[in-house]
């Protein structure tokens, strides 16, 4: 969507507010021993806390209030009784709610006590391709120049992004148009226009970025078995520089 009124602005601040403080909360029970169907528990418990209910709940077909992704699971890992954390484990955290009819949707991925050079590598590379998209959520740049960051980054560093799956807009639907392909031309795809209210995500993955889904029809894996990592922010896209709606800039990615 596309930010009209300030009345807009206050609320889907309000939700990314909300939606921050639960993800960060569920993200310091990433600990040895958790059950991932815990975690995604514990989501619904803050999601009644906080007075919202889950984004993803809505998605048709979809009974859980999170996605959880541990190593080469790339996106939309299912929350399961049987995943118990291990240390060294990748493990990403996708989340969305609903405040007063406007959706939220971010992610970050965290590891388990501890981490492989090889590992951190991988997610140093996951969280720069899109902090460097994020910043060229200028208007009068296009969707593909946020691509060509993501990609390039991701390529610099020796990896791959998934170009199945993509960034969006956001609003009173959790995916909106316009679609943001983790890679692309500069100066090709969408205009981005001022307002615009954008989730800017990026999978990159250790191998040549082919993907396979899982029986359970939604889990997402890498085709060579190896580890990917996952960030998403949101942002309003503006004049000079973007304002992000979800600053997780500087939250840990080693939980002890």
């Amino acid at each position: 969507m596309t930010i009209k009124r300030p009345k807009e602005e206050k609320l889907i601040r309000e939700a990314t507010d909300i939606s921050m403080r639960i993800l960060f909360e569920l993200g310091q029970n990433v600990k040895k021993g958790t059950k991932t169907i815990d975690i995604d528990n514990l989501a619904g418990e803050l999601c009644k806390k906080y007075g919202v209910k889950s984004a993803f709940r809505n998605v048709p077909g979809y009974d859980f209030n999170t996605c959880i992704s541990i190593n080469d699971e790339v996106l939309h890992g299912i929350p399961d009784q049987e995943d118990v954390l291990k240390v060294g484990d990748l493990v990403s955290i996708d989340f969305g709610i609903i405040h007063k009819k406007y959706n939220t949707d971010h992610c970050w991925t965290f590891a388990v006590e501890k981490v492989s050079k090889k590992d951190l590598k991988l997610l140093k590379a996951s969280k720069e391709a899109t902090e460097n998209a994020v910043k060229k959520a200028i208007s009068g740049n296009y969707t593909g120049d946020l691509g060509y960051e993501m990609n390039e980054t991701a390529k610099k560093y020796g990896y791959n992004t998934a170009k199945e799956y993509v960034g969006h807009g956001i609003g009173k639907n959790l995916h909106e148009d316009p679609e943001i392909p983790s890679y692309g031309d500069r100066g090709a795809g969408e205009l981005l226009e001022d307002g615009m209210i954008l989730c800017i995500e990026c999978q990159v993955i250790d191998g040549s970025g082919r993907t396979t889904i899982s029986p359970n029809g939604w889990t997402v894996k890498t085709f060579e078995g190896g580890k990917a990592g996952m960030y998403e922010y949101m942002v309003i896209v503006r004049d000079n520089e973007p304002e992000v709606l979800t600053p997780m800039f500087d939250w840990s990615v080693i939980i002890k």
